[in-house]
């Protein structure tokens, strides 16, 4: 009778399974939003480069589950959403993604991905000023959960959102301690950097970088010097510029925020089932030994009663399936998870093939943006010093245009 119960309770312990715990509601942070409107004095421009993708050079997205196209994109679409996030706390200028630090702005934001799956996220942010002081380095992390994805959750807040909140709170918090003359010291820096970088003879020597790489102001240029004024148009300009290939950015962002939701969410839910089918593989293996051995061992000899043989031998022949549906059963779940990253890699191809490159027009000619924005905005940056040299005055009638996205594959 004790193998019996023992077969009994083998049998209940194989029927429970096993099951991962899941995060229903996400941990939320409350976003500081400016209710006044700020003085423009304090008011900062910011831009944000591209994020690193954080891919390892022998990456194997089957091993790790690191999809490239999938990361690539990310390093713009988070870095949008980011600059959305804090053009919408009222406690900054203008908020642009910038393609390289050469776009001169007040406070630059860089970081790196170290991990996205739609289920966790992990950013690490650097802060700086336009005169290179380095404000802070600091790890940004959260977990999805379900009602992250939901089709009823407000469509502007990110899965993410926690972490992008975290970081516009840290930043305004950061800002709102410094002494106003900093503020305006870090603005006329931004500016000067600007300009000696279009006329390095006539501004090179109005800033001096000390040993620790922080400018500091020596001179500033007279207000009613006519060459600051053009410099300061030319300036407007490539921020015009700046913000068409901003545009570019959206379109992206926008292009592809139900592709990437509809992956991230996917992402997750293959996340949880790999670690269930993981766990439940094992578990199910393991019980069907036990199961198929308690079987086994049942009673089912003669000097049993004719009813308790009975019992013990229907008992012994559902045990034996079980066990043996159990082992099977481990064995297919197992191969499960190959599927379930498949499924991830299949939509990752589709993902990418969403991302198209786009077209600017300037001065009436169509120019067709490839390649990195880091080369698109330096090609720029060239024919806008050739404009400065060649002419007395910069060109007025720089058009740039709409951007319009084409139907070629992602650069």
């Amino acid at each position: 009778m004790l193998r019996v119960g023992l077969l009994i309770t083998a049998l209940c312990l194989a029927g429970a399974g096993c099951a991962v715990n899941e995060v229903i509601v996400a941990e939320e942070t409350t976003l500081v939003v400016s209710d006044t409107p700020v003085e423009e004095s304090r008011l900062l421009d910011v831009g944000i480069i591209e994020f690193a993708p954080g891919l390892d050079e022998d990456n194997d997205p089957r091993k790790t589950g690191v999809w490239e196209e999938i990361r690539l994109a990310e390093t713009k679409y988070l870095a949008y959403h980011l600059k959305n996030t804090l053009q919408g706390t009222g406690h900054w200028g203008a908020v642009r993604v910038i393609p390289t630090r050469e776009a001169f702005t007040d406070v630059v934001v860089s970081g790196g991905i170290r991990q996205s799956d739609g289920e966790y996220v992990t950013l690490d942010i650097t802060v700086e000023d336009a005169a290179g002081r380095h404000w802070y380095d600091r790890v940004y992390k959260t977990q999805t959960g379900v009602t992250s994805f939901s089709d009823r959750r407000d469509r502007r807040l990110d899965p993410y959102q926690k972490v992008f909140n975290d970081i516009a709170n840290d930043l305004h918090a950061f800002t709102a301690a410094l002494p106003p003359k900093q503020l305006e010291q870090t603005r006329h820096v931004s500016e000067l950097r600007f300009f000696a970088d279009m006329s390095p003879l006539a501004y090179g020597q109005h800033l001096a970088t000390g040993d620790d790489g922080i400018a500091t102001i020596l001179r500033l240029p007279a207000e009613n010097d006519p060459t600051v004024a053009r410099l300061r148009q030319i300036r407007e300009r490539d921020r015009l510029v700046i913000d068409t290939l901003n545009e570019h950015y959206a379109n992206f962002y926008y292009g592809i925020a139900i592709p990437y939701r509809n992956w991230r969410k996917v992402s997750r839910q293959e996340a949880v089932a790999f670690r269930e089918v993981k766990r439940s593989a094992r578990l199910q293996t393991l019980v069907g030994v036990v199961v198929l051995a308690g079987a086994l061992a049942a009673e089912t000899d003669n000097t049993s009663s004719r009813r308790q043989y009975n019992t013990n031998r229907a008992l012994q022949n559902l045990a034996i399936n079980e066990g043996l549906n159990r082992i099977i059963g481990g064995i297919q779940r197992g191969n499960d998870a190959e599927s379930h990253v498949a499924a991830i890699a299949e939509l990752s191809e589709s993902f990418g093939a969403q991302a198209a490159p786009m077209v600017v027009s300037v001065e009436g000619q169509e120019r067709r943006l490839t390649g990195t924005a880091h080369a698109q905005y330096d090609s720029w940056r060239r024919l806008l010093r050739d404009i400065y040299q060649a002419e007395t005055g910069f060109t007025q009638n720089v058009d740039v245009g709409v951007p319009a996205r084409t139907n070629a594959g992602p650069q």
